[in-house]
């Protein structure tokens, strides 16, 4: 029997596991009502059509059975197995319940139910409606054979049989189908998460390796002509590489912690995504250490403002050494800018620049600008505080 061919998730394979050592002993115990031809084929064990009786009743059991251990996973049983097994199969059975009929007379019908069981678990639409309805007529025919009980009760065994297994079948098809999504959409949720790390430590080293490259090739040109101008450059050079591996810290040990390339990468592709045009700076080398986490902070909230608030059209961030600005070109007083609210952001927002010794402010004009400040002595401090640190 065929088996399913995307991959299978850890939850997939364990109802298959489930399935496996619990699945045949479900079906065995129905088997209970072949008790009934049992019985009537010992009753009549001195004759040769009761020991034919028996021993095709016991072989029609067997054959039963086939079907649930070869389905050896429920993903086995919910798809079509292939017709090469199913025509000699039901072909099989088919002949063991007449030969029960034949020897055993009424109580051989039972065979028929789990017949049409088996119809179903193994048969497409229409084909299987088909062989349920004639089966259910058949069985029904059979009560006019003279001395013969009425055999509606059995008729509807099978109709009632068939959709009970038909239901179960359902269930498990779509049991299999919300595994299989749910593993797939873990699959592709992974697959995300690793492209936008991959994105977000490339616009986090990208620029400061290519500047750190420069520099270092410049500095080796400086380093017998002009001394003094290699020593600046390799002190600018050791704290671009202090940065650089601050952020890739940041984002390696704690991935949803702010950097600032980082951040600035974040808010370009949520204003793009909120249809307002982005401009940013194309390099962060200038920020000293000490206030990139600050200025990274003020961007989130900045553009989370814009973004909610605004209805801007354009939004601009500007970087320098003691400051980043956000500003917009939303709707000024009268309208709803981004900052005619002070929420909680900005709230904390200030007590993170009066933490660091900086100062928030807020302007409101053609639009709204939120400013975070420092002056030199405080930033060299900050650089100072984080170099001992690293």
């Amino acid at each position: 029997m065929s088996s399913m061919s995307i991959d299978q998730g850890p939850q997939l394979a364990t109802a298959n596991r489930r399935w496996t050592l619990f699945g045949p002993w479900f079906a065995f115990i129905w088997l209970f009502f072949l008790l009934t031809p049992l019985h009537v084929g010992w009753q009549a064990r001195d004759t040769a059509a009761g020991v034919i009786g028996i021993v095709a009743t016991l072989t029609f059991a067997v054959a039963y059975m086939l079907i649930w251990v070869r389905a050896r996973s429920m993903l086995r049983l919910v798809e079509e197995p292939p017709l090469r097994f199913v025509a000699p199969y039901l072909a099989l059975l088919g002949l063991l319940a007449a030969v029960m009929i034949a020897t055993l007379g009424e109580g051989g019908v039972a065979g028929l139910v789990y017949l049409a069981v088996a119809c179903v678990m193994t048969l497409s639409a229409p084909a299987v409606y088909v062989a349920i309805a004639c089966l259910a007529v058949g069985v029904g025919l059979t009560g006019l054979v003279p001395g013969w009980d009425s055999q509606i009760g059995t008729a509807f065994a099978v109709c009632a049989a068939s959709a009970a297994m038909l239901g179960v079948r359902s269930v498990m098809r779509r049991n299999v189908a919300l595994i299989g999504a749910q593993h797939e959409n873990t699959r592709l949720a992974l697959a995300d998460e690793r492209n936008r790390f991959a994105r977000d430590l490339h616009d986090i080293l990208g620029h400061s390796l290519t500047v750190i490259t420069v520099k270092a090739e410049l500095a080796q040109r400086l380093v017998d002509v002009a001394p003094d101008r290699a020593k600046q450059e390799l002190a600018d050079l050791e704290r671009l590489s202090r940065d650089a591996l601050a952020d890739v810290r940041r984002a390696v040990e704690g991935y949803r912690e702010l950097t600032l390339p980082g951040e600035l990468a974040r808010a370009r592709a949520a204003l793009e995504a909120a249809g307002i045009d982005p401009v940013l700076p194309q390099s962060t080398d200038e920020v000293p250490s000490g206030l990139r986490e600050l200025f990274a902070w003020t961007i989130r909230e900045g553009v989370t403002n814009v973004i909610r608030h605004s209805g801007a059209h354009r939004c601009e961030i500007v970087l320098t050494a003691t400051s980043v600005t956000v500003r917009d070109d939303g709707q000024a007083a009268g309208g709803t800018t981004a900052g005619t609210t002070a929420g909680s952001g900005l709230t904390g927002l200030r007590e993170r620049a009066a933490a660091m010794g900086a100062v928030l402010t807020t302007r409101t004009g053609s639009g709204f600008e939120l400013v975070m400040s420092a002056d030199l002595a405080t930033t060299t401090a900050a650089t100072a505080d984080t170099e001992v640190l690293s």
